[in-house]
């Protein structure tokens, strides 16, 4: 399973990104579908997760400013980002798990950055 995030760049402190992630499978059938993010000199931190049932969970520092959503029939997941902060500045990856064949998978894609500017 592969996942392609895009759509990182530099944005301006209280602008606002939408990043996106193509998946090579069925996303309709994976458990959880989500974006985390890892700033430099930091540990990976959630940002947003949503499971096949539609509840989402997001990271406490981007409450009230991110929103996770998903497009089935495209096999797509969004981040849209606003009012977006200096501590945003990170790469961001998508992330899925579900049942793969026999097996269950987890996968995290590549990233893509995102600079916030002051």
């Amino acid at each position: 399973v592969q996942l392609q995030a895009s759509g990182g760049g530099l944005v301006q402190a209280g602008g606002s990104l939408t990043l996106s992630c193509t998946v090579s499978m069925n996303i309709s059938t994976l458990n959880h579908m989500g974006w985390d993010r890892q700033a430099p000199g930091k540990s990976s931190e959630l940002v947003a997760e949503m499971t096949s049932g539609g509840s989402i969970k997001y990271g406490d520092s981007v409450k009230g400013r991110f929103t996770i959503s998903r497009d089935n029939a495209n096999n797509l997941v969004y981040l849209h980002m606003n009012k977006v902060i200096a501590d945003d500045t990170g790469v961001y990856r998508c992330t899925a798990d579900g049942d793969y064949g026999d097996s269950y998978g987890f996968w995290r894609g590549r990233g893509t950055l995102v600079t916030v500017s002051s």
